[in-house]
Formats: C-alpha cells, structure tokens, sequence
C-alpha cells in the first residue's frame, strides 16, 4: 500500500525470511561465517539460540544458501518429532527407499549406509534442526546418538540445533549431559542495540529499493528500540506499521506520532524477558502528573536559586563598601573563563565552485551505468544531501588514496523528492563477493556501515 509513497520496489519489513534482507551487522554476519566454518570442518553439534524473533530462521535460512555446492541439507522445521518419526523424516529428506513396515534398526542402518557413500563421494550431509527446544527427550538422545556415526575419524552428519533459550535450561539438565557434552560450538543472537537498529531499518529500506534519507527520526527510533527489545520481528512489525500510519497522514517521515500509532497497534508478549518492560505510550493522566511533579521541581529549584543570589548580591555590596575593587572576591569560573571570539558569519561557497573530484566521478559513475548489467552488485559507502557538495569533495580527497583501482564513484538521486548524492565502490557478480570485499575495505571507507546494493536499485 506505502511502496509508491516511499519509491519502494517491494516491502521492506516482511517477518517471513528473506534471504536478501539479511542483515550482518550486530555480529549476525560474524555468526553466520563461524556457523559456515564449524560445519565444514567436523566440530561436532553446534548449538544456535535466541528468543522469540531474534532472526534465528533467517540466519538459518541464509546459512542453507552460504554452505558449500557439495553440501546435502536436511532441514527439519518441525521438531516435535518422537524418535523413531525423526530417523524417517531424515531418510525422506534423503530419498532413502524404505520398506512401509520397516524397522527402526533397518531404517538406522540404511540412513548410515547412505551417508557413508555419500561421503565417498565428496559430499557432506548437514541437519538443521528449527525450534529444537520443542523436541521430546527421547528424539534429543536420537540426535546425540546420530551424532556418532563416523567414517575414517569424520562425522558423517553435522548437527545444528536452533532453538529459544528453554533448550539451554532443557540441556542443563542431568539427563541430557551427554549431548551437552557434544556440543562443540554455542551461539547466542543477542537483542540489537539502537544503533544496531537504525542500522538494520535503514538497511532493510534500501534492499527494498528506497534511496532518500533516512525516514526515521531519533525520537522514533528511541521508542521502536524500546519497545521492541531489540527483537528483529518485533522491529519489523514496528516499522511497517509506522510505514503504514506515515502513508494514511501524508508523511514521508517517521516521527513519535507513527511510532505511537504503530505501538498502539501492536501487542507483543510480556513473557519475553521479563526482566524488561516493553514500553507503551503514556496515558495522558500519567504524562500530566509527570509534568506537574517536574514543574514543582523546577519551580523549588529556582526558588532556591533566588534567595542564594539575593544574599551573594548583598554580601557583595557590602564588601564593595568597604574595600578597595582589587581587594573584591572574583568568582574562580570567571578568572579562568577562556574567552571565545565573536561568532562569524560562515561564508557561502558560490553555487559555480567546481568540485573537480565529485564531477569526474559522477562521470565514472554514469559511464559505469551505461555499461554494466542490472544484476551486479556494488558497494554503498555513503548518501548525503547535494548541499554537502564540500564534504564529498573532502572525503574523495581523503579515500582516492585507497582508491588505486578508480571504484569509487557518485551517483545524483533525486527519487525521494529531494536530490541527494550517493558514493559508491566497486562492481561484483554477486553479493557474496561484495559482502567479501566490504570486510576488506580500509576504516576510511568503511567508517559510514557500508552495506552491498544491487546495480538495479539505482535505475
């Protein structure tokens, strides 16, 4: 419904998983590159959890496309499987042929005889087992004992278990120490931070096309922080009601008003962490009280105020009676005050001062265009207003040193109702590789949360 008012090409916070959404910032991407390395080099079971929509499936998801070519996924998205239903789901997702009477053992044995040959072959076979805290006991001690089948010293199944922080309380407990004992790797998806989520909002407007400023106030950004714990579903549910309120009033900005709106219409769970508050808009009742109790507040402060000046003028008259000016006390902050010159008036740059260095590489860069395929992918260091035309010019100046290769380049974007300059880096076949080459990028480059674009979203 919002997707023309805000020049997006599809919407930018669905909570189903979309791979091309995937944020790596706030250690999602660092977790995502240890995942890939753990089950590629036989460590055993590994262990993934997070609360109720912290992006446990998506990171799954994405991990699923990230594995190698010769990598046989078995993905089980529902867990609450008894034991032997388990071994069935997997020799189905193998295509093992099994008899419609045939036993557990059978099934065991046809499953290793599988994944031996398949190992022969060059092939790795992992399982991704989603919502694993809602697994029974018994099908638990099943994964622990799958997690014995080997073949020359290697695993023939690598196991990751995804789940809400109840799997931990479940293998803390005695009974299920020996599949903790497994466990070579534990990774936790930590709440985002605010600045984690300005981040990840703006990243996901820009996978969905959108290249204005950001629409985002602080004030919104502090509310929806709060409110959402920093869970990315939550965020997500958040933003495109905002998006949404924003669109019914005429607005292309999120302020407190949409944020509020969006919150109103919002009902999330107090069970989750419940050592913190999700916080709703105050009641008018409750704000008016606030107000008074801080104007009585303020009002005793100056009150305060007031009858100390009214003694320190009158001390000071006294002394000024009585004794010579350089005997008079002189307040400390006065004596050691720097002093500031007068505020000058900044002078305008003329609108005709060339920018030699911006103007090349908008050349560069509408050369590149002309050239270069939609499915590219690119590097987006930094957007700014055209009024900043000085600060472009200053950070072309500092980065051409990095710059050997001539990939930097700016693009003129007027799509959101008001001009704006965008620099890029670099051109390569697929995100991967761009996600790749951002890792490599000096600080000077890197210091804006660069994020990888699609040559596409600039036409």
């Amino acid at each position: 419904m919002y997707l023309d008012h805000f020049g997006l090409q599809e919407p930018p916070f669905r909570i189903t998983p979309h791979t091309e959404f995937f944020f790596d910032g706030a250690n999602r991407g660092a977790t995502l590159d240890a995942l890939a390395y753990a089950i590629t080099h036989d460590e055993g079971i590994v262990k993934v959890s997070g609360e109720v929509g912290s992006g446990k499936t998506m990171l799954c998801r994405v991990l699923m496309e990230r594995l190698p070519e010769n990598t046989t996924i078995i993905y089980l998205a529902n867990p609450s499987l008894s034991r032997e239903d388990i071994l069935y789901a997997i020799a189905d997702e193998l295509h093992i042929e099994l008899a419609d009477n045939a036993r557990t053992s059978h099934v065991l044995r046809a499953l290793q005889n599988h994944l031996i040959t398949s190992f022969s072959e060059g092939r790795r076979a992992v399982l991704l087992i989603d919502e694993a805290h809602a697994m029974p006991a018994d099908t638990l001690e099943e994964i622990r004992l799958l997690s014995n089948l080997e073949a020359n010293r290697h695993k023939l199944l690598q196991i990751v278990l995804f789940g809400q922080p109840e799997l931990n309380d479940i293998l803390a407990r005695a009974d299920m120490r020996q599949l903790k004992e497994r466990i070579t790797h534990n990774f936790d998806l930590e709440p985002l931070v605010r600045n984690d989520i300005a981040s990840y909002l703006d990243f996901r407007m820009r996978a969905a096309g959108y290249r204005g400023p950001s629409v985002f106030t602080e004030a919104a950004l502090k509310m929806i922080a709060k409110t959402s714990l920093g869970l990315t579903r939550r965020i997500n549910i958040l933003a495109d009601k905002s998006l949404l309120a924003a669109f019914a009033s005429g607005s292309h900005q999120i302020s407190i008003k949409e944020a509020r709106a969006a919150i109103r219409d919002s009902e999330f769970s107090q069970a989750t962490y419940p050592h913190k508050k999700i916080s709703t808009p105050l009641r008018r009742s409750t704000a008016l009280a606030i107000v008074a109790l801080v104007i009585a507040a303020i009002t005793l402060v100056g009150i305060t105020w007031l009858v100390a000046t009214r003694q320190d003028v009158a001390t000071n008259q006294t002394v000024s009676a009585t004794a010579p000016i350089s005997a008079l006390p002189i307040k400390k902050e006065a004596a050691n005050a720097p002093s500031y010159p007068a505020p000058s008036t900044p002078s305008k740059t003329p609108a005709t001062t060339p920018y030699p260095l911006t103007q090349a590489r908008l050349a560069s860069a509408e050369h590149w265009l002309q050239q270069t395929a939609n499915d590219r992918w690119f590097i987006q260091l930094w957007t700014t207003d055209v009024t900043q035309q000085a600060e472009i010019e200053r950070f072309l100046e500092k980065a051409s040193e990095y710059d050997q290769d001539n990939q930097l380049r700016v693009y003129l974007s007027s799509l959101s109702g008001k001009p704006r300059y965008g620099i890029i880096y670099g051109d390569y076949p697929t995100r991967e590789a761009a996600l790749k080459a951002k890792k490599l990028l000096p600080d000077m480059l890197a210091k804006n949360n660069p994020y990888p674009r699609q040559v596409i979203r600039l036409r």
